[in-house]
């Protein structure tokens, strides 16, 4: 089994509140006195308070071109991601030398060389270290990010293993031509980044979460739900207001059969672990599984103290499940990670 050594998040240093965020957007977009009315609404329904982006907010004026803002994205996103995968292998007690492989997901921009490549030289990484980018899985990719890396531990189980999850979706908002799913994703994503640093079953210590088993699973008929298209102006959007009900019909088959497998049921999982999606997808988890206010109260916290940061969020709430709450000793919980496909990602947990 894997074991959980850290989790660390990090955040760009400008955060603004919700309100300051909607009026410099409407100010790029050059929205007419209806389409900000109805911003200034969806933004103010979002559940978010504050969020942070990777510039100040007057550099935003010109980042019209898709090619000046990927290259903010590399420089920014290398610079986040140094800062969360140190932070989470000093609280593990180890050093980039002590890592066998990378895992890195990020769907906010493109670089090539990968960001695991550059973080190599900054943190010390072997230059033997496996690597393994991931790119288009979207905002399941942290829960999924961590069972891939637990697939590897089990057939490595004396090596060390980190993934970093960085998304700064502040420099893919668009500013023409805007749809209403536009104005719906400007009020609720934000930027950071979070590390998760993990041993195998044969490494030495205990006493923290272990992974048990995971499970992929992608809803047929959904693809057209929500992703990216690629435009002239960069990535764009797509969400459909379908997401909700397919996430609500489906996820507590996919729990249920999965928990089942393990002799378990909902009721025996004591901490959830979910992505804050938004309002209307956390809603629908808690509806779809029947899980009381408290089972999802760290996600809406997550969402409202940092928006949705995509890949990063899940692992940013079970940052704060093992530091604020830490589950009874022997106990189960469960990681749910949803993104483009629609896909789920599960995580069985044991603490």
């Amino acid at each position: 089994m894997t074991r959980i050594e850290a989790v660390r998040s990090a955040f760009p240093a400008h955060r603004y509140p919700q309100a300051d965020l909607t009026r410099k957007f409407a100010e790029l977009s050059a929205l007419r006195p209806a389409q900000r009315a109805l911003l200034e609404r969806l933004h103010g329904n979002a559940g978010v308070g504050a969020r942070h982006i990777a510039l100040p907010l007057p550099e935003y004026d010109g980042l019209r071109a898709a090619a000046l803002a990927n290259d903010r994205y590399i420089g920014a996103a290398t610079d986040l991601g140094e800062q969360a995968l140190r932070a989470a292998l000093d609280a593990a007690g180890l050093t980039g030398r002590d890592v066998d492989l990378l895992v890195v997901t990020s769907v906010t921009g493109v670089a090539v060389p990968s960001l695991d490549a550059r973080l190599i030289p900054r943190l010390g990484l072997r230059p033997d270290v496996k690597r393994l980018p991931i790119f288009g899985l979207g905002c399941v990719a942290g829960a999924a990010g961590l069972g891939r890396l637990h697939d590897y531990l089990l057939g490595w189980p004396r090596h060390t293993a980190a993934l970093l999850a960085v998304e700064l979706c502040s420099l893919c908002f668009p500013v023409s031509d805007l749809t209403t799913a536009d104005l719906v994703v400007s009020g609720l994503f934000g930027d950071g980044a979070a590390a998760l640093v993990a041993a195998g079953a044969q490494a030495p210590g205990g006493g923290r979460p272990r992974v048990i088993a995971t499970r992929s699973e992608v809803y047929p008929g959904s693809g057209d739900t929500l992703g990216w298209r690629l435009a002239p102006d960069g990535f764009r959007i797509v969400l459909t207001a379908e997401l909700a009900d397919v996430v609500e019909r489906r996820l507590s088959g996919s729990v249920g059969s999965f928990l089942a497998e393990h002799g378990l049921t909902v009721d025996d999982i004591a901490s959830w672990v979910c992505h804050p999606g938004g309002p209307r997808v956390i809603d629908a988890i808690q509806k779809s599984l029947r899980l009381p206010d408290s089972a999802v109260e760290l996600s809406r916290r997550s969402l409202a103290e940092a928006g949705n940061m995509s890949s990063v969020s899940v692992l940013h709430v079970l940052e704060k499940t093992i530091g604020t709450r830490p589950p009874p000793p022997g106990s189960a919980g469960l990681m749910i990670g949803l993104g483009p496909g629609v896909s789920a990602e599960l995580v069985l947990l044991q603490w």
